[in-house]
């Protein structure tokens, strides 16, 4: 067997990085989509695990606990992360080292490094969105680009290696993109199909004209403060 062939051959392990309080359809949303790939087409060898500095059972943002299969340490290297978001418990997380460490090491040697909705505050803490285009929730935009990141207000943003999502549902949409370029179009929209992803709001789309996007800075700098006032280095770039 040839090097490309052992290569094509070898399990191919996305990791989903849990912590108290993420948005749990953050997680839950594409984590399904590229579970379903791991299904539908085993032979291409992904498999989906929910990594945390500890496996214990966490609050979500809805009355719903979840629990990681593996610590952080049970998977050093994995082929893909990624990284949900969420409200202040993301602001604080964006200050637990145990988080940062985990993503600065296997974004080193990982293929895709990905983020949704405010999962990508804590890419860009971490000093890998530095001068990368990003997207981020609309209302978080500017700690985005506080912390280097060029942001972009699109459904998400691929930069090399690094692939953002805007807040929350555009979470699936980047998940289904992702599978594609993991496999090929066909098999996205056996996906797509599997989980039956046909968006339709009942009110239309998003009428992004009328949508203040700084309208909860205030509490931002509030959270701010509460949470990162032991990392100065984060606090000082977020509040100056």
């Amino acid at each position: 067997m040839t090097e490309k062939e052992k290569a094509s051959t070898e399990e191919k392990v996305i990791a989903f990085i849990l912590y108290p309080g993420l948005t749990a359809l953050d997680m839950v949303g594409p984590l399904e989509v590229l579970t379903t790939l791991q299904h539908m087409a085993p032979e291409h060898h992904y498999r989906t695990v929910v990594v945390a500095e500890r496996v214990q059972p966490m609050e979500s943002d809805i009355p719903l606990k979840l629990t990681a299969e593996k610590a952080f340490e049970d998977v050093p290297n994995p082929f893909a992360i990624m990284v949900p978001g969420g409200g202040k418990p993301t602001i604080r997380a964006m200050g637990n080292q145990a988080i940062l460490d985990y993503v600065l090491s296997t974004a080193k040697t990982a293929k895709v490094v990905g983020s949704v909705c405010t999962g990508a505050l804590i890419l860009a803490a971490a000093g890998l969105l530095e001068g990368r285009q990003a997207t981020t929730h609309w209302a978080y935009y500017r700690l985005l680009e506080k912390l280097g990141a060029h942001y972009l207000r699109k459904r998400w943003v691929e930069d090399g290696k690094f692939i953002t999502s805007a807040g929350v549902s555009a979470g699936i949409d980047m998940a289904l993109y992702l599978t594609a370029k993991l496999t090929d179009e066909k098999t996205a929209r056996l996906v797509q199909l599997g989980i039956e992803y046909d968006p339709q709001p009942p009110l239309g789309g998003i009428d992004w004209s009328t949508v203040d996007r700084d309208r909860r800075r205030p509490e931002l700098m509030r959270t701010i403060k509460e949470e990162l006032a032991h990392r100065p280095d984060l606090f000082h770039k977020l509040t100056d």
